[in-house]
C-alpha cells in the first residue's frame, strides 16, 4: 500500500500559502515553486542508500559517505511538471531527467500522452516523479505506468498538492509507489480542480491565463 508522507515543515506551509493566493504573480509563484520543490527533495532523498570511499582532505587520508547510486532519474509530467523539476536540479545536479507528456481529454477525463522521453538504462534506478497536482491521479498513473515499463528501483512522486481521489486512484493502481505532498486538500470539484488548491498550476507557472 502507498505511504503517503505530508511534508508540513513550516517553510514548505508559508511558502505553500503564498501560493494559494490568487493575487501571488506568476513570477513569484514560480520561484515558490522551485523553493518548495528543494525542501521536498532534502526530504524524499533522506533514505538515498550511501556507500564509503576513500578520500583525502586537506588533513588526512579519510573514508567517507557518497552516494550508492547517483545516477537518479527525475521524470517531469509536462508541462506543470518542469516548475518543480528546476528545485530538484539545484539539490541533485547529477540526476538524469526524463519528460512525459500527457494532457486531460476533457470529455473522458483520461490522460492522452503525446510526448515521452526517458533517460537510457532506467533500470534498477531510483526515479522520482514531479507533478504539482495530484488530482484525479490518472495522469500520475498512466506516467508511472510508463516508468515501470523501464524497470526502475523504485518510483517516488512529488506533488505540491494531492485530492483524496488522487491517492486513491494510485493505491489502487500503483500500491508500491510511495506519494509525497506539501498538503493533502479537501476534494475534488465538479471540473475535478483540487479544493481549495490553488487553480492550475501549469498557467500560474507559466502564465498562460
Amino acid at each position: 500500500m502507498n505511504t503517503v508522507t505530508i511534508i508540513d515543515h513550516p517553510l514548505v506551509q508559508h511558502k505553500l500559502t503564498i501560493m494559494r493566493d490568487k493575487s501571488t504573480p506568476n513570477s513569484q509563484f514560480r520561484t515558490l515553486a522551485k523553493e518548495i520543490a528543494m525542501l521536498l527533495v532534502y526530504e524524499v532523498t533522506k533514505d538515498l542508500p550511501l556507500t564509503m570511499r576513500e578520500i583525502e582532505t586537506p588533513i588526512q587520508a579519510m573514508r567517507a559517505p557518497t552516494l550508492l547510486n547517483e545516477h537518479i532519474v527525475l521524470v517531469s509530467i509536462l508541462r506543470a511538471g518542469n516548475g518543480l523539476l528546476d528545485g530538484a536540479l539545484e539539490l541533485i545536479p547529477s540526476a538524469r531527467v526524463g519528460f512525459i507528456g500527457l494532457y486531460r481529454d476533457p470529455e473522458t477525463l483520461k490522460p492522452v500522452e503525446y510526448y515521452c522521453k526517458l533517460p537510457e538504462n532506467v533500470s534498477g534506478h531510483d526515479v522520482i516523479i514531479f507533478d504539482p497536482m495530484l488530482a484525479t491521479g490518472h495522469s500520475a498513473a498512466a506516467a508511472i505506468s510508463k516508468v515501470k515499463e523501464h524497470n526502475p528501483s523504485s518510483i517516488k512522486i512529488v506533488n505540491l498538492l494531492a485530492a483524496p481521489e488522487g491517492i486513491a486512484t494510485l493505491k489502487e493502481t500503483h500500491a508500491d509507489v510511495r506519494i509525497y505532498v506539501a498538503a493533502l486538500d479537501q476534494k475534488l470539484n465538479e471540473h475535478s480542480y483540487i479544493v481549495p488548491g490553488l487553480g492550475d498550476a501549469g498557467d500560474r507557472i507559466f502564465g498562460t491565463k
